[in-house]
């Protein structure tokens, strides 16, 4: 079957999900050769560790030129193994490049060692703060963006001074042998990255496989597989899952902005992107002008097998039928196709899907759809789209369009990430932190706390005078006591 990764032989072969083209094979790993990996970068992150942030800022600063100079090829391979048109591959490559970048560039001002304020009560200690790395940081990636996803815990964990042992989708593992063997010209001395393939036991053995911290993207009930293995032995995980995004519509949008970002956000990557807008909510005042406009710029979207389509083929088989089940149950119970309908899957292809007038408790509308599919619904309010908005159990992220009150309205939206008059844009600034609530899981990639989650603070008190009010020690008296007492009451109480 197109797309379908298989086991042969001990190897992992990967295919064209359009074509069934055969794209790459790579040895499947053991639990054993993981093991081995992570042995073999506990030396290597001690090593990368040393070098400095000086020193590992060039090299990832040199990767970036590396992959810059590349990006034609890299981004051939993604659309051969993934099946996403050629310009969202060229697309994926640029705003990968910009976080690398940021990652090497910001490391020591964010995790370097800097001096804490002491204490007016005991200002005898004086306080000293650093993120020291995990040692070993295990990563577990997608296939929809093979490179910009994986490599926000790639880049962010090596710029903090970790090695990383990385299991990419089985999906797409080409991409990621692709760029693990750039990575090697740039840092030829230690394997600092390195890459086992497999299915999902090859994941659950990285988890268990003595790694210092895991980095998940994936499903959420895989999330919660991760999740448990890794609770075996308290290996602490960042988790980013799916979403079921939503894009608010307000009275005073300018409506055809908000149709084309609409339609975007929800058909890029034939709708598999995780911040993928799956439900639109326009106010009611709107609604109409909305929906013309967006139908007429969907009925232009080209989709097939070609890589210069718009639309694309679905890259998982089985995500196929999810698509097809949930179409016929928002049909069934008294949903509307205004484009596309019972017959959109069409083998590897989905046409893009409008539906309308679709029950909020349908699977359309609760569930993760992952394809070129979106829901449009009239609302009377804003409560009332914040509200709906709200009422599916994922919160990663979530778009607002409105003249004067998007800042207001994104704000209470239950989400990790919001764009205002815009789709997606907070993937896109390297500086915003990225990730979830609720059932889209924990932690994030990007930005200063990015980084920040592949360090462990590491906090130092020092003794620099000695203690006017002695407190910390039995040689403590009721007059020191005392005094301390009467220095708390004047600073705290009042």
């Amino acid at each position: 079957m197109p797309g379908a990764s298989r086991v042969a032989d001990g190897r992992l072969i990967s295919t064209n999900p359009a074509t069934g083209e055969e794209v790459g094979a790579f040895p499947v790993a053991s639990a054993e050769d993981v093991a081995a990996a992570v042995r073999t970068a506990r030396e290597a992150g001690a090593w990368w560790e040393s070098l400095g942030f000086p020193e590992r800022k060039r090299r990832l600063l040199r990767f970036r030129a590396l992959l810059t100079r590349r990006i034609p090829e890299l981004a051939a391979l993604m659309t051969a193994e993934g099946g996403k048109p050629r310009i969202d591959s060229t697309l994926e490559t640029f705003v990968t490049i910009e976080h690398i970048a940021w990652a090497a560039r910001h490391a020591r001002k964010v995790l370097g060692p800097r001096r804490v304020g002491g204490s007016l009560l005991q200002p005898e200690f004086a306080g000293r703060l650093e993120y020291r790395p995990y040692g070993v940081v295990g990563v577990i990636g997608p296939w929809n963006y093979p490179l910009f996803t994986p490599m926000g815990s790639i880049a962010y964990a090596l710029a903090a001074g970790n090695a990383v042992v990385f299991k990419p989708s089985e999906y797409t593992p080409a991409v990621g042998q692709w760029y693990v063997d750039l990575f090697r010209e740039v840092v030829p001395e230690q394997p600092v990255l390195q890459i086992v393939h497999g299915l999902g036991d090859v994941g659950a053995a990285l988890c268990r496989s003595g790694v210092d911290k895991v980095a998940f993207t994936g499903s959420t009930a895989t999330g919660k597989k991760v999740m448990a293995a890794c609770a075996e032995n308290l290996v602490p995980v960042l988790v980013e899952c799916g979403g079921k995004d939503a894009l608010i519509v307000d009275a005073d949008a300018d409506v055809k902005a908000a149709a084309d970002a609409a339609l975007w956000g929800a058909m890029t990557n034939a709708g598999q992107s995780c911040v993928g807008i799956e439900r639109v909510y326009v106010h009611e005042k709107v609604y109409e002008p909305f929906l013309k406009a967006l139908v007429g710029d969907a009925e232009k979207l080209t989709y097939g097998t070609d890589p210069g389509e718009d639309v694309g083929p679905i890259t998982m088989p089985g995500q196929r039928e999810i698509i097809r089940r949930h179409i016929d149950d928002a049909l069934a119970r008294g949903g509307t196709a205004v484009l596309g309908g019972p017959d959109s899957v069409r083998g590897p292809v989905v046409r893009p899907t409008i539906l309308v007038d679709v029950p909020e408790d349908s699977a359309a509308v609760c569930e993760e759809t992952f394809g070129p599919t979106m829901t449009v619904a009239k609302v009377a309010s804003m409560d009332e789209a914040v509200a709906k908005a709200n009422a599916v159990p994922y919160g990663l992220g979530g778009a607002v369009f409105s003249k004067h009150n998007g800042l207001k309205i994104a704000r209470r939206l239950r989400a990790g990430m919001v764009a205002v008059n815009s789709t997606f844009s907070f993937a896109v600034l390297p500086e915003l932190p990225f990730g979830g609530v609720g059932q889209s899981g924990f932690g994030r990639i990007h930005g200063a706390d990015g980084l920040r989650e592949f360090g462990r603070a590491s906090s130092i008190a020092r003794r620099r005078l000695p203690s006017v009010v002695p407190l910390l020690t039995f040689r403590r008296t009721e007059k020191s006591v005392a005094l301390g007492h009467k220095i708390v009451r004047i600073m705290h109480g009042r």
